[in-house]
């Protein structure tokens, strides 16, 4: 007598590492391709992302709570078989370091600008304003209001 057996039954799984995008060239003149990405063919005015670079460079970040930027860079430098200097490396940290300041604080003053808006509603309703008047009848507002992805504010 055979027992059939049920199989296995297998979860989706995650994706491995991060989905990287395509980053666009913004300035012709200095053609200097940025760790972690390449420049194809196919597209001239994209970088694309290497992911093995960039996996390494997010270990590289954890590293250099203990151990020096040449260190760093040179451990990277072995493990992805393209060279980056430390002062390269420490250049692309800041960098990113301040980009991701500057994002959060474009987030915040977006929160700040909804907000905004949501009391001066608040306070033309309050002061009886006819749609004739109001500053959300207005084409100036109009044009604020097309500038969000979903219209909405």
């Amino acid at each position: 007598m055979s027992v059939v057996g049920m199989g296995k039954w297998l979860l989706p799984q995650p994706p491995k590492g991060k989905e990287y995008i395509p980053i666009p060239i913004l300035v012709k003149s200095k053609l200097t391709c940025p760790f972690g990405y390449e420049l194809r063919e196919e597209d001239p005015t994209m970088f694309f992302p290497i992911s093995k670079e960039l996996e390494a460079l997010e270990k590289a970040k954890k590293h250099l709570k203990q151990y020096s930027y040449k260190e760093v860079a040179a451990w990277l430098s072995t493990q992805t078989g393209r060279y980056i200097s430390p002062m390269g490396l420490h250049t692309r940290i800041n960098n990113e370091q301040k980009h991701g300041r500057k994002n959060s604080t474009y987030r915040l003053l977006a929160d700040r600008y909804e907000e905004a808006l949501k009391k001066a509603s608040h306070y033309e309703k309050r002061c009886g304003s006819t749609a004739d008047n109001s500053f959300f009848s207005s084409e100036r507002y109009r044009k604020i209001k097309s500038t969000f992805v979903n219209g909405d504010s």
